[in-house]
């Protein structure tokens, strides 16, 4: 046997055993009485001639159907794999979406990369303004947590607030708190494309929320919105957004949202703001602090209601809805529109312009917030609304006047649900006294109706629903009150006087006032 013969001999018992006997290396050296390195060179060598030839495509069933594929994706480059595999059927194809989706992937062209400008601001030239969104973090919220998050764009300092809600309300006060954190505001504001902000975009122009426009026009603000799926346009804030991510975040563990907020502001004064910034090389605080801080301009003060504000009608159980949750009103406005109005803390019902329930606001969902004097209430009026003859819930104090009213009514086509309704709202807002007087006035012009009673609470006798009160927290102050001025003097004043006659000469004068001799 030639040296060549033998050669190929031995590396055909060392395929054999490999692939065959599936052996190890060691195993094939021990039974070839060959050492392990020759072993390893035959089985690397025959690996590397197998990778070396060119491997011949494997026909598919998408094969017949490829020119088809590719026409289907340059009529319309954004085909997705489901709407290509409808296409093909008819054609017959019955392979299934995932070759389709993979031949997609292969042909599709891939977008060219996007060059970016790094911009570069001056002292109070702009902020930028975005929500971050932490999940339900808080035990036993079902709300989830998200963080305002607002950065001058020069020095970059950082303003962070937790909070359970992103509407409007919620918004604007953090907006608020931001403003005065850093001492003034910069001259232009750019924002992501949060609803709050941003209604909709056109081809030739930003929607924006009017309610965001009238506090960006109180405060002095010049608000810019970023383009749909332009993260890169707010970078200076989504970069404080992960830092807080990878920084803040990780380990925390909060009890609730006073908890979060409380360190949150400890880690925002203490690192966040006095560390050398990546990007700048600087401290944003002393940067601010010798920099930014005397060109922004002052914020405006004027007072803006930064409350959340619905309306809603008042349900059978006299309950109102709000934000998911359940607020009662007293009984005697089931039915009736009412507006609310909250803050972090509390919510407020009122009717027009009239205070009807106070509540402390719930962040929970689906909870019944019940004043028990409003219980007290419907389960006083329960047995008078059965007694026969009663008047409805609410117009007791019309009277005999109501109950003559409410007969004249059932014999007529109106609807007796609205005019109880209606009345209801005007004994609310007037009175009761008030409201009797223009019912029995208006049954004496020969007509019923809640239209004809309040013409003559508002217009005729020219009343308006008062606001309630403004307290200030200082009784000293709440208890000052005012005696109405007496403009009667004036008219007593007027009735004394008596015209001259523009031909008199000046000093002559009535007989009442003068108190010389006649010449």
């Amino acid at each position: 046997m030639t040296p060549r013969e033998e050669a190929a001999a031995k590396m055909a018992d060392v395929l054999t055993l490999a692939y065959a006997k599936h052996l190890g290396i060691r195993a094939i050296a021990r039974r070839l009485k060959m050492s392990r390195k020759t072993v390893r060179y035959i089985l690397d060598r025959d690996r590397a001639f197998k990778e070396s030839k060119p491997r011949l495509p494997r026909e598919t069933l998408l094969g017949p159907y490829d020119a088809a594929l590719r026409k289907l994706l340059e009529d319309v480059p954004e085909l997705t794999a489901p709407a290509a595999l409808e296409k093909l059927r008819p054609l017959g194809y019955r392979g299934g979406v995932t070759i389709v989706r993979a031949r997609l992937r292969s042909l599709r062209p891939r977008p060219r990369q996007k060059a970016f400008l790094t911009l570069h601001f001056q002292p109070g030239a702009a902020a930028m303004v975005d929500w971050a969104d932490f999940g339900f973090a808080l035990p036993g919220c079902p709300r989830r947590v998200s963080a305002f998050v607002m950065v001058l764009c020069y020095s970059r300092l950082l303003y962070i607030e937790f909070t359970l809600s992103q509407a409007m309300g919620s918004f604007l006060r953090c907006m608020e708190r931001a403003l005065r954190f850093f001492h003034g505001s910069t001259e232009l504001d750019v924002f992501d494309n949060m609803k709050t902000v941003v209604l909709s975009h056109t081809p030739t122009a930003t929607v924006f929320n009017p309610r965001f426009l009238e506090y960006a026009r109180v405060r002095g603000l010049a608000a810019h919105a970023c383009n749909p799926r332009a993260a890169w346009e707010k970078g200076d804030v989504e970069r404080p957004i992960g830092y807080m991510r990878s920084r803040f975040w990780p380990g925390q563990r909060p009890a609730d949202l006073l908890d979060i907020n409380t360190k949150a502001t400890a880690w925002r004064d203490t690192f966040a703001n006095n560390r050398e910034h990546e990007i700048t090389g600087k401290v944003p605080a002393l940067v601010f602090e010798h920099e930014e801080k005397a060109v922004l301009a002052p914020v405006r003060d004027v007072p803006f209601n930064t409350d959340d504000v619905v309306t809603g009608i008042v349900s059978k159980t006299f309950r109102v809805r709000f934000d998911r949750n359940l607020y009662s009103v007293p009984p005697r406005l089931v039915g009736q529109m009412v507006l609310v109005r909250a803050t972090d803390e509390t919510v407020l019902v009122f009717l027009e312009t009239k205070q009807v329930a106070c509540h402390r606001r719930s962040w929970g969902i689906n909870d019944d917030i019940e004043d028990p004097a409003h219980r007290a209430l419907a389960a006083e009026r329960k047995p008078r609304a059965l007694a026969a003859g009663a008047l409805p819930a609410g117009l007791e104090g019309l009277g005999d006047v109501g109950t003559r009213y409410f007969k004249v009514l059932a014999a007529g086509a109106r609807s007796i649900n609205r005019e109880i309704t209606r009345l209801v709202l005007l004994v609310e807002l007037f009175g009761e006294t008030p409201s009797r007087e223009a019912v029995d006035e208006v049954m004496r012009t020969g007509h019923v109706g809640a239209e004809y009673v309040e013409y003559v609470l508002r217009h005729k006798r020219g009343m308006r629903p008062a606001p309630p009160p403004l307290r200030l927290g200082v009784p000293a102050l709440d208890a000052i009150s005012f005696r109405e001025p007496d403009l009667s003097l004036y008219d007593q004043f007027a009735r004394t006087q008596k015209t001259l006659d523009p031909g008199d000469p000046p000093e002559t004068a009535t007989d009442d006032h003068h108190t010389g001799d006649k010449p």
